[in-house]
């Protein structure tokens, strides 16, 4: 890892294996959809053994930030058809030990809506009945999505889809899911690990972040590369809400605000856990949440083009409002946004060029022992709080390697940060000035979260933005990948 920084947490993408299961449990496995659940747990090792069963019964969420009618996407379709669980982090798909958590699926797969309508202000659907299974801690997740269509199908001729904003119907592509699984580590599960405790009833929600997973292919195709979190949760009160509001007028902001909840990864590093606009009223809402202590991490601009400096509320956790959160436009630095652009380059370790899947996210330091991902600004362009890039060959490329270049909006201002108080949250202009560190992880592509290259983590050198300045920030270079 790059300066110590936990790819683990990182929440990108998720590895797909082949199954190889027995032929019973293959058949439960093979239909899963993209909602599965995450399980939190750092160990390899198979965490309990406990006597006695549970019951789970499976939702599913998504905060999305890319929906019409200011984002690309009407609608997001895909077709579900299992969830399988296991006690060790390390299993593969071949051994022994997977619990079908969802098997109503198999016989019937579920398409669901992404960016639909939520129930019980919260959950866009429910994946299975409460089922009962053997008591324990879960360490990893594997979910299938189908090509199968439903009886009942809103793409068409296939089962995965987007609806685009402005009308029409493209395909979304599935890479290998049909076939392999996507694999929810331990590392992006809540609290280490899913505990079910013989008598209890849990529910697991996976949240599925839908506008990090779609990538527009240079062909114009669209290609799913899932990002899920996944934890235990309360079908009830469960969530963090506030508003954004305008430090000086008091009220909701003219333009957007993207808000990211984050937790800190074993490096201390606060990464994001989801993402989310908030409303025309400057309200947001993360709901629902695993238990535990979450960073409020919120950037945006006004209507006329202000750029307000990054906040950050500190300790919050499920069940709290965090009220109105005062952003502030800074003189000079927020007439603006700033622009950081750079490249990210991979080669094998024959320094030939090869494609990577790689996600790049924004690293501030905003307080002593306080580092933050600091989520992209909301335009037309950045619907999502990192980036997720592919690199391939092209003239641009160094020789050796293939490439991908990008450029992003931040805030230049220095940060706002507060501690969370149930009386009103007060937050202070941070000593720090302003300074970003992008932070890259390499994964093979369409694999769905295995890492690639050696290390897999790379990043580049802290950078001062500058308004209405375009600050290179370097070259992000992976080498030793597949």
């Amino acid at each position: 890892m790059a300066n110590g920084v936990n790819a683990n947490r990182l929440g990108g993408f998720f590895k797909k294996t082949a199954f190889g299961l027995p032929m019973v449990v293959w058949a439960a496995v093979v239909t899963v959809g993209l909602v599965a659940a995450m399980v939190v747990g750092c160990s390899s090792n198979v965490t309990s053994n406990e006597v006695g069963t549970g019951m789970v019964a499976v939702q599913m969420s998504d905060p999305a930030t890319c929906q019409a009618p200011s984002g690309p996407f009407a609608h997001v379709y895909v077709t579900i058809s299992d969830v399988v669980a296991h006690t060790s982090s390390t299993a593969s798909a071949s051994d022994s030990g997977w619990v079908d958590l969802t098997p109503n699926l198999a016989k019937a797969p579920k398409q669901i809506d992404l960016l639909g309508p939520v129930t019980n202000g919260c959950f866009l659907a429910q994946l299975g009945d409460p089922l009962e299974i053997q008591a324990g801690t879960y360490q990893q997740f594997r979910v299938i999505l189908t090509n199968t269509a439903p009886a009942t199908n809103a793409c068409g001729s296939g089962a995965n889809c987007v609806v685009l904003t402005g009308g029409g119907i493209s395909a979304l592509e599935l890479s290998s899911e049909t076939q392999t699984g996507i694999k929810i580590p331990s590392g992006q599960i809540a609290n280490g690990g899913f505990t079910v405790t013989a008598g209890q009833t849990k529910d697991l929600d996976i949240d599925f972040n839908t506008c990090v997973s779609i990538v527009q292919e240079g062909n114009g195709t669209y290609r799913l590369k899932p990002v899920l979190h996944a934890g235990e949760v309360s079908t009830t009160s469960t969530s963090i809400n506030g508003t954004v509001t305008d430090s000086v007028t008091g009220k909701a902001i003219s333009g957007k605000a993207m808000v990211a909840l984050e937790q800190k990864d074993s490096a201390g590093i606060d990464r994001v856990f989801m993402s989310t606009m908030t409303d025309a009223s400057g309200a947001f809402s993360f709901c629902p949440l695993p238990a535990g202590t979450y960073d409020v991490v919120i950037v945006g601009n006004g209507a006329a083009g202000v750029v307000y400096s990054p906040t950050v509320v500190t300790g919050v956790s499920p069940g709290s409002t965090v009220g109105n959160v005062a952003m502030h436009a800074l003189p000079l630095v927020s007439v603006s946004a700033a622009t950081l652009s750079g490249q990210v380059t991979t080669a094998t370790s024959a320094s030939a060029g090869t494609a990577a899947d790689v996600q790049v996210s924004a690293l501030e330091t905003v307080a002593t022992g306080l580092t933050v991902t600091v989520p992209l600004l909301p335009t037309s362009t950045q619907t999502s709080a990192a980036l997720a890039l592919e690199t391939a060959s092209g003239a641009s490329c160094p020789s050796g390697t293939d490439c991908v270049s990008y450029s992003i909006q931040m805030p230049a201002g220095a940060a706002f940060v507060g501690a969370y108080s149930t009386g009103g949250t007060t937050v202070s202009q941070s000593a720090l000035a302003a300074s970003y560190q992008m932070d890259g992880i390499a994964f093979v592509p369409s694999s769905g979260g295995t890492l690639d290259c050696s290390p897999s983590e790379e990043a580049a050198a802290a950078v001062t933005p500058v308004v209405a300045v375009t600050t290179n920030v370097g070259v992000l270079k992976f080498g030793g990948c597949q």
